[in-house]
């Protein structure tokens, strides 16, 4: 079919192949009741084609208006620069490809409850009071909604500073929970993941310097009261355990 396309020339065609109507718009015939249009351009050097619709959906004349609405775009004007339309239609897939999968994804927090839940039973009254109570004072305001691949160092950093001082206890039990947690529910044959709650270099020199432990000793009992007291000690009720001689 040479020049612009006709109708009759569309409804009729049914060998396989490409057939431009010209300015870029190309029918595309892969079987008989496998036909569509396309708008083919170059941008960046790079040959594109852009879906236009089914010929079921779409007519000649709807075709060369979506091919001209399509050409403009990429063509730009004087106050608009041209896109890559092709590309652009991609990362709309792929931002909504992530959308999908971030809704599909456990929140930290849910993460979290079924941690506990699976570790419960063989856990002491001490953890079972610790860990919900301590992930629900200090992670999950900041963390608990995101998903994990959404969890930064920055995160971690950000709860753990205002503790890591004063709380340095509780602070790395947390610290240590939440890396738990995380490394709980990632692939383990992902080769490019990094714990953000790892305690790394530059996780601990972003934090508060610690003032180093002070370690405070008992006075030495004066030698002049030990007779007391080992009287004393003989007389306290309880088992006394000595080291055993190696």
């Amino acid at each position: 079919m040479a020049g612009r396309l006709k109708p009759l020339d569309i409804e009729r065609q049914t060998k396989p192949g490409k057939y431009a109507d010209g300015d870029g718009l190309y029918w595309i015939v892969t079987g008989p009741t496998s036909k569509s249009w396309s708008y083919r351009y170059w941008k960046d050097r790079k040959e594109r084609w852009h879906g236009l619709g089914s010929l079921k959906d779409v007519s000649l004349k709807d075709a060369r208006l979506a091919r001209d609405a399509a050409r403009l775009r990429v063509k730009g004007d004087r106050s608009t620069a041209g896109v890559d339309i092709v590309r652009e239609r991609r990362k709309a897939r792929e931002e909504a490809k992530a959308v999908e999968a971030k809704f599909a994804l456990p929140t930290f927090e849910e993460c979290a409850e079924a941690y506990i839940r699976a570790n419960w039973s063989s856990w002491s009254e001490k953890h079972r009071d610790q860990w919900p109570s301590s992930l629900k004072r200090y992670a999950y305001d900041s963390i608990g909604k995101l998903t994990i691949p959404e969890i930064k160092p920055s995160h971690i950093h950000d709860l753990l500073e205002p503790i890591w001082v004063e709380k340095r206890e509780t602070a790395s039990r947390v610290r240590g929970r939440i890396e738990t947690i995380i490394a709980k529910n990632v692939d383990i044959d992902d080769p490019h993941f990094r714990n953000p709650a790892e305690l790394t270099r530059q996780l601990r020199e972003k934090l508060p310097k610690r003032p180093k432990r002070v370690v405070r000793h008992h006075p030495a009992l004066p030698y002049t009261e030990a007779p007391a007291f080992m009287k004393l000690l003989a007389g306290a009720s309880g088992t006394v355990f000595t080291r055993p001689k190696l």
